[in-house]
């Protein structure tokens, strides 16, 4: 696995500044377009904004008079930001068409998109699972196997003292979620609490919220009120609090692009080896544990590719030395790899300096 050509690392590093100085306002997205209606001599401001389905048609919302001086300042400002974003969009185009950088499906960016316009990320939430897998392309400057991304479902993780304490909250997700897809409906803890850990919309694609799981093992299974996730709450996972610890910016490549926070990649590949270590054994258990495992062989490449070894190392030998339960989890989610990718992952391994009893075949 290659790096991508310079040109194009520099444009993905360009494209995440300008999101991060591009300030949007959630009443006026930049798809849309303010427009000018004469009425009775005085003219009026009018915002019309695209609706997805059937006929393409504008919705239109009354802004206010033209001579009201705040409310030209703020088109004026818009005009700014909508040039900003044409640019990011062709940045974002480029990337994808000419570099290969990957891109998540469409519904799955909508989604990211809504909830990172209200600010979870600035609540310092961060995207997981396969739709942050597709980050990593841009991250890293590699292409990335589009196979190894196909997802139904879009996962958020969040630590529990951060909810608790940043003494702020999203506004009401399920509102958010159904801006998108109005059947988005709440999905209930399977311990049969009233209480919501995600969402659902009626062609079973998931938004579900996670945390580490604080103490033993009593706290599993129950879901955790966050006060800074909009009345949702989280379901607690063993092992999440390493994977979330230090998470890196990223860029999404949907639309003008979309500024995400992810997992740092040595800790998501370390983190799917264990996580496949755990799934139950069934059709689906099998399927997810098949593609954690690629997905950290794939990032193993990556990170060679861009020189990050060192870093890995560093990460793994965390997760080495927290204990023999982590060691019998790496050890296991090897011992689930096929005969070649697990022969090259212990190799690598002991490259890295990490002595372990797990042998290749």
């Amino acid at each position: 696995m290659r790096q991508i050509d310079l040109m194009y690392r520099t444009m993905t590093a360009e494209l995440g500044q300008r999101l991060l100085d591009a300030r949007f306002s959630a009443d006026f997205p930049v798809e849309g377009r303010f427009v000018g209606v004469n009425n009775k001599g005085r003219k009026y401001w009018y915002f019309d904004q695209p609706t997805e389905g059937e006929g393409h048609r504008q919705k239109r919302q009354y802004v206010g008079p033209a001579d009201d001086p705040e409310i030209t300042k703020r088109v004026e400002a818009f005009k700014a930001i909508k040039d900003d974003a044409k640019v990011r969009r062709k940045f974002v185009s480029t990337l994808v068409r000419e570099a290969g950088l990957p891109e998540p499906d469409r519904f799955s960016g909508n989604v990211i998109e809504v909830l990172a316009n209200a600010g979870i990320f600035r609540l310092r939430a961060c995207l997981v699972g396969s739709v942050a897998f597709s980050a990593y392309g841009a991250l890293l400057g590699v292409r990335l196997p589009a196979a190894s991304m196909m997802t139904d479902d879009t996962d958020f993780a969040q630590d529990y003292a951060i909810s608790s304490e940043v003494g702020d909250s999203l506004p009401p997700i399920l509102e958010l979620l159904q801006s998108v897809d109005p059947t988005f409906r709440p999905l209930m803890h399977r311990s049969g609490s009233p209480r919501a850990t995600g969402f659902i919309n009626n062609s079973s694609y998931k938004v579900e919220f996670l945390t580490g799981n604080r103490g033993s093992d009593d706290y599993m299974d129950k879901p955790v009120d966050m006060p800074a996730l909009g009345g949702v709450s989280a379901e607690p996972f063993r092992f999440l609090d390493f994977l979330i610890r230090d998470p890196v910016r990223s860029v999404m490549l949907h639309k003008s692009g979309v500024s995400v926070i992810v997992p740092d990649p040595c800790r998501y590949a370390v983190h799917k080896i264990i996580v496949a270590s755990r799934r139950v054994v069934d059709t689906i258990g099998a399927a997810k544990r098949e593609k954690d495992l690629r997905q950290a062989v794939i990032m193993f490449e990556a990170l060679d590719a861009s020189n990050r070894l060192n870093d890995l190392a560093d990460v793994a030998k965390e997760a080495w030395g927290r204990g023999e339960a982590w060691r019998s989890a790496i050890q296991a989610g090897m011992g689930y790899m096929p005969r070649k990718q697990k022969a090259a992952t212990v190799a690598l391994f002991r490259d890295l300096g990490i002595n372990h009893e797990v042998e290749a075949d």
